[in-house]
């Protein structure tokens, strides 16, 4: 136990997670991967930010991994994007790559990169990236508005998933509950659902996805749409839901997502209905 530090240790507690594989980490100093988390804004900046930032950092201290953060997109380069096997949009807004930031970025993941994406940084004009149009088809919907931090059952659609294991089939929690145009489903792989029924301010409908993941030529994406509140990033059931949606864009995880047809035909179409 001498290896963690005390909060990294409590954590680890919390999450269930075996501490032996942490303490041969730590003694050989080799990390199973690598974490960029990127948390840039020029749109609205949310305070779960930090508190974002210093979860990743203890999830990654318990479980093995390295984790880097930066707020400068000038990391986003062939070079430096080869050094990581997750890049962490952590409720990233507004348009904050360049061109050759986009293409490094969009190369990365077509060749085996993997992108966890959480609340802020989807798709949308009040969101992230709108006007990259490769950004949009990989979310498959656009983001529109939310209703106010609320109490609402989430639903599972795969127990199995690394980022659904362990929670409860039907999960009670607090957040920020997203609206979109179009719809992930048929698009990507539906993780979760949040019912409208338990709380007002929803306007998908009955089948309003929470979280989803899909592939992107080689590599993959996984996408949260919760995480608003700074208390998520302390809330036990949520860490363990990052964490396997982290590990499971590294591609190294048993349970793939693997590609098809209907999604690659319907991707452009899913993302074409959400800009009308």
């Amino acid at each position: 136990m001498k290896f963690l530090a005390p909060v990294s240790f409590l954590l680890a507690v919390l999450l269930g997670l075996d501490l032996m594989p942490h303490v041969a980490a730590a003694t050989d100093a080799r990390p199973a991967f690598r974490v960029l988390v990127f948390s840039k804004t020029l749109g609205y900046r949310h305070a779960s930010i930090t508190n974002g930032i210093a979860a990743i950092r203890e999830l990654g201290a318990t479980s093995g991994f390295a984790v880097e953060a930066t707020e400068d997109s000038f990391a986003f380069t062939a070079t430096n994007l080869a050094r990581f096997q997750v890049v962490v949009f952590l409720s990233v807004t507004g348009d904050v790559l360049d061109s050759d930031q986009k293409k490094a970025f969009q190369d990365y993941i077509e060749a085996g990169g993997g992108l966890a994406a959480i609340h802020g940084a989807i798709f949308g004009p009040k969101a992230c990236e709108d006007k990259w149009s490769w950004y949009g088809e990989m979310f498959c919907c656009t983001f529109t508005n939310h209703s106010k931090v609320l109490p609402a059952t989430v639903n599972l659609e795969d127990a199995a998933h690394p980022a659904n294991v362990g929670l409860p089939a039907h999960w009670e929690r607090t957040d920020e509950w997203y609206n979109y145009t179009g719809t992930p489903r048929g698009c990507a792989h539906i993780l979760a659902t949040v019912d409208e029924s338990t709380y007002p301010g929803g306007t998908v409908g009955k089948d309003h996805p929470i979280a989803w993941c899909r592939p992107v030529g080689q590599g993959r994406m996984w996408f949260t749409a919760m995480g608003h509140t700074e208390s998520s990033f302390s809330e036990p059931p949520f860490l363990k839901h990052l964490l396997g949606g982290i590990q499971y864009v590294t591609g190294k995880s048993a349970h793939l997502v693997s590609t098809n047809p209907f999604i690659k035909t319907n991707t452009m179409k899913n993302y074409e209905h959400s800009q009308n």
